[in-house]
């Protein structure tokens, strides 16, 4: 948030405790993060060799259901290709199952040329809320001590992930990889182009102000509710006095309450949210791609984030804050 109360003195002022209500469930869920099942399903099983091509051209023998259930192996457990070519190998092995494994080549080849990976993200009963925020990834390549010996010649860069998650569920209902040099506003749209959902709102930080914001917002309902705070320069349009749009309204909002008052008012606080989401991809899955070409690490990001709604789909947590009462 870019305003917060008591600035000041807020390092004087003790963390939020919460309590976790469902202990028992939320327990469980996180043991079975690490049970294989949860990644190599009956289903998964049954659709494991292509389907037959009815059109000229060479026969896959891996569907594209086994090229994902690899790179989720391959994410959640932080393995190499080759090692996770032996951990299905293992698995089939156990299971008695007489499937074949994917080589290494041909996983990292197929994973390149997917055109989407499922998130199994669980929709809310009615519109959901959106997140939307973008955080960085580390490049596979020179690290910190060749830059700090070569200097300025050791060059890193980074890539850009987008995500746009359901502030009910915590799921992650879209993403997309860009280069760093790609501005957030422009991926607003392939972001909300993924989500078949009815959107009730979508909340962002200030970086996403403008009115090709909005325009992207209205073109999937009229009724979507924007909550973006509006630059401190921001200036009302001509015709806001007799036909405000929604980003006049928010500056004549701000105007009036103060910006913390339209925080609280709008609820913006819900935006930590995604970034608690991004926090999570980072710890679980990492802070850099490993892919050396771009359709790779888009297809490791894409997996990234499937890795993420699966674990978060096997046990959520429910806590509620604990309010500290002086005696």
């Amino acid at each position: 948030m870019p305003n917060k109360h008591n600035a000041p003195r807020r390092h004087h002022i003790a963390r939020m405790k919460f309590r976790v209500k469902n202990w028992a469930q939320y327990d469980a869920g996180l043991r079975r993060r690490g049970s294989l099942t949860l990644w190599v399903t009956a289903e998964v099983l049954d659709g494991w060799q292509a389907a037959r091509r009815t059109t000229p051209g060479g026969q896959s023998l891996y569907s594209g259901l086994a090229i994902e259930t690899g790179m989720l192996l391959r994410m959640a457990f932080h393995l190499a290709l080759r090692q996770t070519e032996g951990l299905m190998a293992s698995i089939f092995v156990l299971l008695d199952v007489p499937l074949s494994t994917p080589d290494h080549t041909t996983l990292s080849r197929r994973a390149r040329t997917m055109e989407s990976i499922s998130k199994r993200s669980i929709l809310s009963d009615g519109p959901i809320h959106l997140l939307i925020d973008s955080t960085g990834l580390k490049v596979f390549g020179a690290g910190e001590w060749l830059q700090e010996k070569h200097g300025a010649k050791a060059r890193r860069t980074w890539k850009k992930l987008h995500l746009a998650v359901d502030a009910d569920t915590g799921m992650i209902m879209a993403s997309t990889l860009t280069g760093n040099d790609v501005g957030d506003p422009s991926q607003v749209a392939p972001l909300l182009d993924q989500i078949d959902a009815t959107i009730a709102s979508v909340t962002a930080d200030g970086a996403y102000d403008g009115m090709p914001t909005y325009d992207v917002m209205a073109a999937h309902g009229e009724d979507v509710r924007v909550i973006i705070p509006p630059h401190v320069t921001a200036v009302l349009r001509a015709e806001a006095e007799h036909n405000p749009s929604q980003r006049d309204q928010r500056i004549i909002s701000i105007a009036a309450r103060g910006r913390l008052g339209w925080q609280e008012a709008t609820d913006y606080g819900q935006r930590a949210l995604v970034e608690t989401a991004m926090g999570r991809y980072k710890a679980i899955i990492g802070p850099r791609l490993r892919a050396r070409s771009f359709a790779g690490q888009q297809a490791e990001a894409a997996a990234g984030v499937a890795v993420l709604n699966r674990m978060l789909e096997a046990g959520r947590r429910d806590s509620v804050r604990r309010l500290n009462i002086a005696a």
